[in-house]
């Protein structure tokens, strides 16, 4: 299975290779390592690994918690494929979804963040959502003025994103696994960008709001 793992390390020559030898002794191949954080001699890593179903993920956590100065914020089911560039591919699609565009969007958005589920929403009501959304979900009160991550009481972690020349607010939503990083927020609010600058942006919303 596929996994991401998040975990925080000290920051020096070393601590990587202790990560990779405890998960290969697991079972597991790491395929991809990404840096979100460093500073005051601590790193936060996200590991992509391929992992036997035999190996549970409170036996991974312990193998990686058993090395000084290592810490697991969480490790969650992943679909995004390693060592790809995801974010050109899907604004490659959107560039040529005509009035699908927003749809493919929201459904590619799970897959790129490690998520569950995404959706849109206008007027306290959902406009769109990925498969995977819950049906009776409350929707945040407030809409910052720019991304952020937040956590529901009881329920998943968010970013919950304005669109505001579209009026429409958007939620990434992810149940297991850590909080969304800042760097992910980032992340997001760049593809925003480069979404809502497309011609067919406005006529993809505007066909859904329709229905």
């Amino acid at each position: 299975m596929l996994l991401r793992v998040r975990l925080t390390l000290p920051d020096r020559p070393g601590s990587l290779a202790q990560v990779t030898k405890a998960l290969g002794a697991a079972g597991a191949d790491i395929t991809q390592v990404t840096v979100l954080d460093r500073g005051d001699g601590r790193a936060v890593d996200d590991i992509t690994i391929f992992s036997p179903e035999s190996t549970s993920r409170q036996d991974l956590a312990k193998s990686l918690e058993s090395i000084d100065g290592v810490s697991v914020d969480g490790i969650w089911p992943t679909r995004e494929a390693p060592g790809t560039y995801p974010e050109l591919e899907i604004l490659k699609y959107i560039t040529t979804a005509g009035d699908r565009a927003l749809t493919t969007l929201i459904d590619s958005l799970p897959v790129l963040f490690s998520a569950d589920w995404a959706a849109t929403a206008a007027e306290g009501r959902i406009v769109y959502a990925s498969w995977r959304a819950p049906e009776d979900f409350t929707l945040p009160a407030d809409v910052q003025a720019r991304p952020t991550a937040l956590t529901i009481e009881g329920g998943p972690h968010l970013i919950h994103a304005p669109l505001p020349p579209l009026a429409l607010s958007l939620l990434l939503g992810r149940s297991e696994g850590p909080a969304f990083h800042r760097i992910e927020v980032h992340r997001l609010t760049r593809i925003l960008e480069i979404f809502l600058s497309l011609p067919a942006t406005e006529r993809s919303v505007a066909r859904q709001l329709r229905k």
